[in-house]
């Protein structure tokens, strides 16, 4: 089933708009507040292309996410979590959360996010379980998760791996490399995956934070 990006690009821009409105008046004497959206371009061989978006906002430890195209087909997620963060050589965060998936899947989720790094080295690992409200066996786990390394400032390369049901080839876990070029608050990132199977497919993402 054919997928564009109208909906990968209206769900989180519209997360981000009302998000940013509620927290206009008081957001220079309030916490600490930032704003990320990325969209990612799956283009594969076996089965159509397709779009993801994800909108977050983080004010103080309060974290609030929106996605589209990610758990499933058509469908979006809104997630509230808490970032627990801490750390001086060694740096860690850790964001649990719960969601809600509507839209042609419905479901409710829960989830974990956590990164940690070390000088130019980091890793970061997001999972969660969506449990499917309309049909329980078809419920499912997934996760992404990636070691990255900074040579210099405005470059990440590292590897990737991923559990999705919306990759459709034959594979329980992907897996993969990728480079990111981060020129100021903006990222660009090309994900290359199954590299030794016809089933190969690459991912791009554009990224910016505010």
């Amino acid at each position: 089933m054919t997928r564009t990006m109208i909906g990968p690009v209206a769900v989180p821009l519209m997360f981000l708009f009302f998000s940013a409105t509620a927290i206009a008046a008081d957001a220079e004497s309030g916490p600490k507040t930032s704003i990320t959206v990325t969209g990612y371009y799956y283009a594969m061989r076996d089965q159509s292309d397709y779009g993801v978006g994800i909108a977050s906002l983080n004010r103080g430890a309060l974290h609030l996410e929106a996605r589209y195209n990610y758990e499933a087909n058509r469908s979006a997620s809104l997630f509230a979590g808490w970032n627990f963060a801490g750390g001086e050589s060694v740096t860690f965060q850790v964001t649990p959360l719960i969601g809600g998936l509507f839209g042609e899947t419905h479901g409710v989720v829960p989830g974990i996010e956590a990164a940690v790094a070390y000088r130019d080295v980091d890793a970061y690992v997001e999972a969660e379980y969506v449990r499917d409200l309309r049909n329980s066996n078809d419920s499912f786990f997934y996760a992404w998760s990636e070691i990255g390394w900074k040579p210099v400032q405005w470059l990440r390369v590292g590897l990737a791996g991923q559990r999705s049901r919306e990759v459709n080839n034959g594979r329980d876990l992907q897996r993969g490399a990728f480079v990111q070029l981060i020129v100021d608050k903006v990222t660009l990132g090309i994900y290359g995956f199954n590299p030794d199977s016809s089933s190969r497919y690459l991912i791009v993402s554009l990224g910016a934070q505010f």
